[in-house]
């Protein structure tokens, strides 16, 4: 079912040029740990322009249950500015297949004091709803699918 993405296409982590729900250039895609075989999040955002990167989840009120955002390249994060507390996902390259290994997890960052400097082989990160992590069962060394 998982195949290997080419650069752009999806699944590739990096989503489509085109407006998305967050009018940013997001695009809509889901993360699902293939090792547990249980979701992450259904409704995935993709932060593929420098301006939703550094936006990220800033000045959203919640992140709904089964939502999620993927930041592509960033092997950190801050909560400045945040008004909830989330759960984030450090995923790394991917493999042949396109799966993401993930190399970090951090659960239940509180608002404006949560700040993860690095994470070593960090090539993107998925914020979630706190909890999402233990929902999921996702643990370091599994593997996660990004797709449309």
């Amino acid at each position: 079912m998982v195949s290997s993405p080419e650069p752009g296409a999806p699944g590739d982590g990096r989503g489509p040029a085109g407006g998305g729900p967050a009018g940013d250039g997001s695009a809509v895609a889901s993360a699902w740990n293939v090792t547990r075989g249980l979701p992450i999040a259904e409704r995935l955002e993709i932060g593929e322009s420098f301006w939703a990167r550094f936006r990220g989840l800033m000045g959203r009120a919640s992140l709904p249950e089964g939502a999620g955002l993927w930041l592509p390249g960033s092997p950190s994060i801050h909560m400045l500015f945040m008004r909830f507390p989330i759960d984030c996902v450090f995923l790394g390259h991917p493999d042949a297949h396109g799966r993401r290994p993930v190399v970090g997890l951090r659960r239940a960052l509180r608002p404006w004091t949560g700040v993860v400097w690095w994470v070593r082989g960090g090539q993107g990160v998925v914020e979630l709803p706190v909890g999402a992590i233990e929902r999921s069962a996702t643990e370091i060394g599994d593997l996660v699918s990004l797709g449309r």
